[in-house]
């Protein structure tokens, strides 16, 4: 069945099953999305270059790729990291949340665009907190569910659930087209990206989340899923809409997730 006759789901309530401890917990998805901008300074020119022939060389990026860079070798080169890391702290202080940054693993990441994807079904017991390092290329985080556009410019913040829909899209565009990121154009967004913990308490509170929506259901799962209306469903990857499927989730995700390396 091709995409285009796959049946729209025409709800949005979802509910993400994950892993707590030893025992799996439901919990709702928050359709909200925290955005701010602070004053970071650019990464240095070589450091810049370094990200690029990596994109182009090491990654091999294509568009709606998302992947990551070596963090640990660019803050050999990044003296004003730590500045980053201040101003993200400082901005997630001045929305309630505390020092929910201090524990949290962070990750330097890199795409040419972003196909429609959510991360629920990996990272369901999380937050992201996104901090971008690259100047404005006329691209915006786009949520498919709430038709939210952020435009992405050096030292724009987000913090979002990762059970929402998202892409990185052309500004122009309703959704995702390759045909926007050609070869012999620079449309690489490099950020640095944080698991904030879903069950931390202020970050819950901010992004209205339940928990143990749906206990009985949590029970007789093995595995981190995220299902809409109990039903399994995947992501358009072209145009963010949730549809149906009639097999395991996992064997339709497009490939819009991150991988650790």
């Amino acid at each position: 069945m091709s995409l285009a006759s796959l049946p729209t789901l025409t709800r949005s309530t979802c509910t993400a099953y994950y892993t707590s401890g030893s025992a799996m917990r439901s919990r709702s998805v928050s359709d909200r999305v925290l955005t701010g901008r602070v004053e970071v300074p650019a990464p240095p020119p070589g450091l810049l270059a370094d990200w690029r022939r990596d994109i182009e060389l090491r990654l091999g990026l294509e568009p709606g790729d998302v992947e990551c860079l070596s963090l640990p070798r660019a803050r050999r080169r990044w003296p004003d990291y730590p500045l980053c890391l201040q101003a993200v702290a400082d901005w997630t202080r001045s929305l309630g949340l505390q020092e929910v940054l201090a524990n949290s693993d962070v990750a330097l990441m890199a795409c040419r665009g972003a196909k429609y994807h959510h991360d629920g079904a990996q990272y369901g017991g999380m937050a992201f907190c996104n901090l971008f390092l690259s100047e404005d290329r006329g691209l915006d985080l786009h949520f498919a569910v709430t038709g939210k556009r952020i435009p992405l410019t050096l030292g724009t913040v987000v913090v979002f659930d990762t059970g929402q829909p998202h892409a990185v899209i052309a500004r122009q565009r309703s959704g995702f087209n390759a045909a926007d990121f050609p070869p012999d154009q620079d449309c690489s967004q490099v950020f640095l990206s944080w698991e904030l913990p879903i069950e931390n308490a202020p970050l819950a509170q901010v992004l209205h989340i339940s928990f143990d929506t749906d206990p009985a259901a949590a029970l007789l799962l093995d595995q981190e899923q995220l299902l809409i209306q109990g039903e399994a469903a995947y992501v358009c990857p072209d145009s963010g809409r949730w549809c149906r499927v009639d097999r395991p989730i996992d064997e339709h995700r497009p490939d819009g997730g991150r991988a650790k390396n």
